[in-house]
C-alpha cells in the first residue's frame, strides 16, 4: 500500500518549486474506452497514430500506465480523488448512491483552483462522489483556458469521445456495405476472439476511431502552440481505461485496465528534469498517482490522506518508483461481479470472489456491438475453440498470467507448480491492499448505500474486522473442499448474516463439491432473515443440486426493498437463465413495482428478460 507516501513527496517538491510567475500549465488529453493494443507507439499491432507519437517525441512514453478500473465513471472517480474505489465507496457504475469525499480530502483540481490556477474540464466528469465547489473555473462543452486572467497558469482536461464504445454500435449490415480506411483483412485479431469478418471489420473500424483521435490530438497542440503556450505546457494523453473491444472495457485484465500514457515535456522546464525527450519509462503508474503527480510539478501541496504518489516532479526529486497496480470491477451499469487484480512486473494476478458469474453474463450495453452479439451466437452454436469459450463459462477462483508471454491471458498459470511461489507471493499481496483500505465491496451495494452512503470510510474503519473476516471466508474458495469444509459449515451457521453470505458465495465456488453442506443450504434458502442470503443459497442449489430456484427468487424479489436490491436479485436470475442447464423465470416489470430507488439499471434487467433486448 502507497498511502502516507505523498507528504514526502510533497516535502521534496516544495524544495524545488518554482515562483508562481513561472508556474507550468497543464492540459490532460484523454480518449474514451482505449487500452495499449489498439495504438502502434505501443502495440505493433495498433494504428498509427502521428500526433500522439509527435508528443512521445518530445516527452516521456510510460510502457506502464494502467487505470485502477476498467469503466468509465470507477475510473475517472479514481482518477479525480487520487484515491482507491472500494475503499472511499465509488465502486459502482453506474452509480446507485453519492458519497462524500473522504474527510480531509478534496478533488485534485480544488488545490490548484485554491493556488490560483484556472481549472477547466471539457466536459465529461461522471464522478460517484460530490464535488466541492472550487474543483472547475468551468466544466462544460466550452471550457477552454483561453477564458483565464492575463498570464493566469492553468489546468486543462479534454475528453475525446471519438474512441467511446458507442462508435461501435453498428448494424451487421455496415460490415458488408460501410468500408472502413484500415484493411480488415490485414487488422490484428487477438486470440480471444474469432477471426470472423464481423470482429475483423470491427477491429479495422475502431483503428479508423483511433486515427480520427489523432487528428484531434494534433489540432489541440496546434491550439496551444497558436497561443504561444505550447513551451510552458505540460500535456499528459491517456485512455480513461481500457480498450472497447469485447473482455476490455467492463473486465480487470489488461485489455480493460492497460493505458497509453504519453507525458509531453514543456521546452521551459526540460532542463530542470531527469526525464529526458523521446525516453521512455518502465515505472509503474496508476489513476491514483496522476492527481498528486500534476499538483508535484505545480509545486502546490495535496492531501496526505489519499493512495496515490507523484511520479514526475520539476527537479532531481527521489521519487518513489513501483513495479504494480492494484484494479477493481464490481458493477457495471446492471450486471454484477466483483474481481479484484493485481499487475507486478510482467504477472497478473487475478481473483474472481463469484466466479461463477461468467465474464459474458449478459450486460445490455455491451451486447449493442455487434462482435459481442456475434460472439454470443458462435458459443452457443458450439464453433469457439477453447480460448474463445472461455469468455462465456465459469472462472476460476484465482488466475495468473504472464503478461508478456501472453499479452492477451489465455493461458492460466495458477495451477502450474512452477508458478506456485509467484502465486502465493500475489497473492498475499493482493490480500494485503484488501485488507488495507478495507475493501467495501465484501457488503453488498444495497446495504452500503443504507449503512454507509453518509461516510463510507469510517464505515469500513469501524468495519475492518468484519471484512477481514469475510475476506478470510471468500479465501475458502481456494482451498480443496476438503480442507474448507469445516469453515464453511462454520460461516454458513454463523449470527453474521454476511459471514453467511459469503459461506454460500464459497459453495457456490465450490459447486458440487459442496453437496454435503446441502442441508444446511437449504434451510436458508427457506428462511433466512436475510432476504439476499435466500437468493445465494438458491444459487448454490441450483447450480449445484440442479434445484428449481424460481419459487426463491420470486419470493426474494418480492421482499427486496430497493431498486438496487431487487437488481442485484435479478442478476443471479439471468445468470441462472443463460447458464447450462438453464432455468425459465418469468419475470415482469409488476414484480417489482414495489421496491424504491433509481431503477435505472433494473429496468435493463427486465428489458433483457422481457425480451425486448
Amino acid at each position: 500500500m502507497r498511502r502516507g507516501l505523498l507528504s514526502l513527496v510533497f516535502l521534496l517538491g516544495l524544495s524545488c518549486s518554482v515562483f508562481a510567475a513561472d508556474r507550468p500549465n497543464f492540459v490532460w488529453i484523454m480518449s474514451e474506452d482505449n487500452s495499449v493494443h489498439f495504438l502502434k507507439l505501443f502495440d505493433p499491432t495498433g494504428a498509427t497514430a502521428p500526433n500522439i507519437e509527435a508528443l512521445a517525441a518530445e516527452g516521456v512514453t510510460f510502457a506502464n500506465a494502467f487505470s485502477n478500473a476498467p469503466v468509465c465513471s470507477v475510473a475517472r472517480t479514481t482518477l479525480i480523488t487520487s484515491c482507491y474505489a472500494p475503499r472511499i465507496g465509488t465502486l459502482f457504475h453506474r452509480k446507485s448512491f453519492m458519497v462524500p469525499m473522504p474527510e480531509g480530502v478534496k478533488m485534485f483540481p480544488a488545490y490548484l483552483h485554491n493556488a490560483g490556477y484556472y481549472t477547466t474540464n471539457n466536459s465529461k466528469e461522471d464522478y460517484n462522489a460530490i464535488k466541492s465547489k472550487d474543483v472547475w473555473d468551468e466544466s462544460s462543452r466550452k471550457a477552454s483556458w483561453r477564458n483565464r486572467k492575463e498570464g493566469q497558469p492553468f489546468f486543462h482536461v479534454q475528453t475525446f469521445t471519438t474512441t467511446h464504445e458507442s462508435s461501435l454500435h453498428f448494424p451487421e449490415s455496415d460490415v458488408s456495405n460501410k468500408p472502413t480506411k484500415n484493411d480488415p483483412d490485414t487488422v490484428f485479431v487477438p486470440p480471444h476472439h474469432p477471426k470472423t469478418e464481423t470482429f475483423k471489420y470491427t477491429y479495422a473500424r475502431y483503428h479508423d476511431r483511433i486515427q480520427d483521435l489523432d487528428k484531434q490530438v494534433g489540432k489541440l497542440v496546434d491550439d496551444l502552440k497558436q497561443d504561444g503556450l505550447l513551451d510552458s505546457t505540460f500535456i499528459f494523453y491517456f485512455g480513461d481505461h481500457g480498450g472497447v473491444l469485447p473482455r476490455g472495457k467492463g473486465y480487470a485484465y489488461d485489455t480493460g485496465l492497460h493505458v497509453p500514457l504519453v507525458i509531453r515535456l514543456p521546452e521551459k522546464f526540460r532542463d530542470q528534469m531527469p526525464e529526458k525527450p523521446g525516453s521512455q519509462s518502465s515505472s509503474f503508474v496508476s489513476f491514483v498517482d496522476f492527481g498528486p503527480t500534476v499538483l508535484n510539478l505545480a509545486g502546490v501541496k495535496g492531501s496526505d490522506k489519499v493512495d496515490g504518489h507523484a511520479f514526475m516532479g520539476i527537479g532531481h526529486q527521489q521519487l518513489m518508483e513501483s513495479d504494480e497496480s492494484f484494479g477493481y470491477a464490481d458493477r457495471f451499469d446492471e450486471k454484477y461481479d466483483m474481481v479484484r487484480t493485481l499487475r507486478k512486473g510482467k504477472y497478473r494476478y487475478v481473483r474472481n470472489l463469484q466466479p461463477f458469474n461468467f465474464d459474458g453474463l449478459m450486460n445490455n450495453y455491451r451486447y449493442k456491438m455487434a462482435a459481442y452479439r456475434e460472439w454470443r451466437r458462435l458459443y452457443d452454436e458450439q464453433k469457439l475453440n477453447e480460448v474463445q469459450s472461455l469468455f462465456f463459462e465459469t472462472r476460476p477462483a484465482e488466475m495468473l498470467f504472464d503478461v508478456e508471454a501472453d499479452p492477451y491471458e489465455t493461458v492460466n498459470l495458477a495451477g502450474d507448480v512452477a508458478h506456485a511461489e509467484i502465486l502465493k507471493e500475489m497473492r498475499g499481496r493482493l490480500d494485503g491492499y484488501l485488507s488495507g483500505m478495507p475493501d467495501l465491496g465484501f457488503f453488498p451495494e444495497s446495504y452500503l448505500a443504507e449503512k454507509a452512503a453518509d461516510n463510507p470510510v469510517v464505515f469500513g474503519k469501524e468495519h475492518q474486522r468484519e471484512i477481514d473476516q469475510l475476506l478470510e471466508i471468500a479465501n475458502l474458495e481456494l482451498l480443496p473442499y476438503i480442507e474448507a469444509e469445516a469453515q464453511l459449515e462454520k460461516a454458513l451457521a454463523s449470527n453474521d448474516r454476511w459471514h453467511r453470505y459469503w459461506g454460500l458465495i464459497a459453495c457456490t465456488a465450490h459447486g458440487k463439491a459442496a453437496l454435503p453442506l446441502k442441508k444446511k443450504i437449504d434451510a436458508i434458502a427457506a428462511s433466512d432473515s436475510e432476504n439476499l442470503n435466500r437468493v445465494r443459497a438458491a444459487e448454490f442449489l441450483a447450480m449445484a443440486a440442479g434445484i428449481d430456484p424460481v419459487p426463491v427468487l420470486k419470493e426474494t424479489l418480492a421482499n427486496a426493498k430497493t431498486a438496487t436490491e431487487a437488481n442485484l436479485i435479478l442478476n443471479t436470475v439471468v445468470l441462472l437463465q443463460d447458464s447450462k442447464p438453464g432455468y425459465t423465470f418469468q419475470i415482469k416489470p409488476k414484480d417489482v413495482k414495489h421496491v424504491t430507488g433509481n431503477r435505472g439499471e433494473l429496468d435493463r434487467r427486465l428489458e433483457y428478460l422481457s425480451g425486448k433486448k
